[in-house]
């Protein structure tokens, strides 16, 4: 697939209302793609289905919860009815939840593997068939993190369900590969999008929205970059891809010093962090 030319390529997009998934979306759509989105909040993925239109892209928009198994069955069963298979699926929708395990709940670790860990798999269980039985290739691009290379102490549950997709991507990415399917990991880091606002914080993290905030507004890194990845990925079929700088460097941590590379990043966060609170009490 040459880059820039995804004419008559169909792509799904899961979480298609914002972020990585609404850049995604239009960066696919810029390329001649039909897009078959979907997203819990169904009006504000009318306004990414109004971006990808002022593109002259074909379109299509579902109200879709990515946990629940039988609103995806119907979701790819729409989609299939229009067309036999997809050639490129991109598992984005994801939340966050931080806070370290003594503070997290049952309840909420059942809320984040249902979104961020059987989210992705519902979307490869209900699309990857069609395309293994279609033989003409294809690719699946799932939405880790860089908290899916190394967990820091505070994001064990997000941490658990991005490192679940780490794994499931790699033994796809072997299972697949017979049948012309590359599966690409995405591990984007520090992204200024709106899950800083949306995520569930907990214990020690619970008053520290307006600091997380303001450290991803202060790294200037936006959905764009992830989306100009992914675009990468699938033209090149890459594997495993770390986005921001920081992301990269957790990827070589973790490989070339994997005792001494946790504390590393534990410093990294906290100091972050510190230069974002006193950035703040100086305003």
């Amino acid at each position: 697939m040459p880059r820039g030319n995804f004419e008559d390529k169909v792509v799904v997009v899961t979480g298609a209302a914002s972020g990585i998934g609404q850049a995604t979306a239009i960066a696919f759509a810029e390329r001649g793609a039909k897009l078959f989105l979907c997203d819990v909040d169904h009006p504000r993925l009318a306004g990414t289905v109004q971006a990808v239109s002022r593109t002259g892209g074909e379109v299509h928009s579902f109200h879709v919860d990515v946990s629940n198994r039988d609103a995806m069955r119907a979701f790819a069963a729409s989609v299939h009815e229009r067309v036999p298979s997809v050639d490129v699926l991109i598992n984005n929708a994801g939340v966050g939840l931080g806070g370290g395990f003594l503070d997290t709940t049952l309840d909420d670790w059942e809320w984040i593997l249902s979104i961020n860990l059987l989210g992705v798999v519902h979307g490869c269980h209900f699309f990857v068939p069609n395309m293994v039985r279609a033989a003409r290739g294809g690719h699946v691009v799932n939405l880790a993190s860089a908290a899916g290379l190394m967990a820091p102490p505070d994001l064990a549950a997000y941490s658990a369900t991005k490192y679940a997709v780490v794994g499931l991507s790699e033994s796809l990415r072997e299972e697949l590969r017979e049948h012309g399917i590359w599966v690409t990991t995405i591990c984007p880091g520090v992204i200024n999008t709106p899950i800083t606002r949306s995520s569930r914080l907990r214990g020690s993290r619970a008053g520290s929205r307006e600091r997380i905030i303001q450290l991803y507004q202060e790294r200037g890194y936006g959905p764009e970059k992830v989306a100009d990845a992914i675009l990468d990925a699938v033209t090149h079929r890459r594997g495993i891809v770390p986005v921001t700088p920081e992301a990269w460097l957790l990827y070589l941590l973790k490989r070339a010093v994997p005792n001494v590379a946790p504390h590393l990043v534990q410093r990294l966060v906290e100091r972050r962090f510190s230069r974002a609170s006193g950035s703040r009490k100086k305003t």
